[in-house]
């Protein structure tokens, strides 16, 4: 059997950076592949991610009582990555080849994002120093690199050693067209893709019903319309992984296991981060989002690609838009669109394991 390693940010303190990695390694398992993560390691890296993870909301300070939860939340991410099935580890920044495989499938998440703060622009993600015989790329994206920038020709010419690749939102397909002048084949996120492998049940069962808050930095309208919704239903809103004060409650120690069941017992979901926005979707959650600089890009094309526009807000929403959105579960159409994406995602991956 092929050796396939999987490269990706497999440890990140992020739900989503956790979630898409696991499914596709669990999904490319149901294709018949038995892959490994390939275990980059950086210091210069981990700092910065639970610097990151401990000081969310910069430039506010962490109030010292939250401290210790987001510790908290941290431990329970590095016991998670323990549920990867790793290779033998290797410095991100070493120009060696890490471990030898027959296939490297890149991504997904933002492995090609140049402006990520500290992931952005690490060749290894571009396919250098990775000895396999075949490269693809699954659901990669370049995040909040639009595509109106281009991409230099550094980049692009690393990029065309892929065999096949494929985007997970069109301002990647975009650049990919442009820059190399191939085609890249539009997928979904592992999530959306392998959603068999995430838990459905509640974190907390007597849990009294409420909606699910997820993201941080939220613009006051869209607080002010979220709470005004709640409130008209008599729901809390509950925020996990970040604190907002704007929530009725606080849920900052959350893991990643638990974030998946906490999505799956809300009642609607209130988000402005891209995995936000997909969980709602798996678990066919009502939902409002709205957009930030960083992630406009990816939530914009994901609404787009699966049919809800609807679901992303701005300042001149009707307040009743918020009633209705958060009250229904999402069109019909919207799973049949995904059913036909998870169709075409899979025939990209099972021709790029042949």
């Amino acid at each position: 059997m092929a050796k396939l390693g999987v490269l990706t940010f497999h440890r990140c303190i992020n739900y989503g950076s956790f979630w898409q990695a696991l499914c596709l390694v669990q999904g490319l398992r149901s294709l018949g592949a038995q892959p490994v993560v390939l275990d980059h390691r950086s210091d210069r890296i981990s700092r910065a991610e639970w610097r990151c993870a401990l000081q969310p909301l910069l430039p506010a300070r962490t109030a010292r009582p939250d401290i210790s939860l987001y510790a908290s939340k941290i431990r329970k991410f590095l016991n998670a990555f323990a549920s990867f099935p790793l290779s033998a580890a290797f410095a991100l920044e070493e120009p060696l080849a890490p471990e030898d495989c027959d296939l490297v499938v890149v991504g997904s998440d933002e492995v090609w994002n140049l402006r990520h703060p500290w992931y952005g622009g690490v060749p290894l993600f571009y396919g250098e120093g990775l000895s396999a015989k075949r490269i693809v790329s699954y659901a990669a994206t370049f995040g909040s690199h639009p595509a109106a920038n281009g991409l230099e020709s550094y980049w692009a010419d690393k990029l065309q050693k892929f065999h096949a690749i494929s985007v997970r939102d069109e301002n990647s397909r975009i650049i990919i067209e442009r820059a190399l002048g191939r085609e890249a084949v539009l997928v979904l996120d592992p999530c959306l893709q392998f959603p068999e492998t995430i838990p459905t049940r509640r974190s907390v069962a007597d849990r009294r019903p409420y909606v699910a808050v997820y993201g941080h930095s939220f613009p006051l309208w869209f607080q002010h319309e979220v709470c005004r919704s709640a409130e008209s239903r008599s729901l809390p809103l509950v925020s996990i992984g970040y604190r907002n004060d704007w929530a009725d409650e606080q849920w900052l120690d959350g893991g990643p296991y638990e974030f998946a069941g906490f999505i799956a017992g809300a009642e609607a979901v209130a988000t402005n981060f891209f995995h936000g926005c997909v969980f709602a979707l798996l678990n066919a959650k009502p939902f409002v989002c709205a957009l930030s600089d960083y992630r406009s890009n990816k939530i914009c094309d994901l609404t787009r690609l699966v049919g809800a526009q609807r679901h992303v807000m701005s300042q001149k929403t009707p307040p009743a838009d918020y009633e209705t959105i958060l009250g229904e579960a999402p069109d019909q159409a919207i799973a049949d669109r995904l059913a036909d994406l998870r169709r075409q995602s899979r025939n990209y991956l099972t021709d790029a394991l042949n």
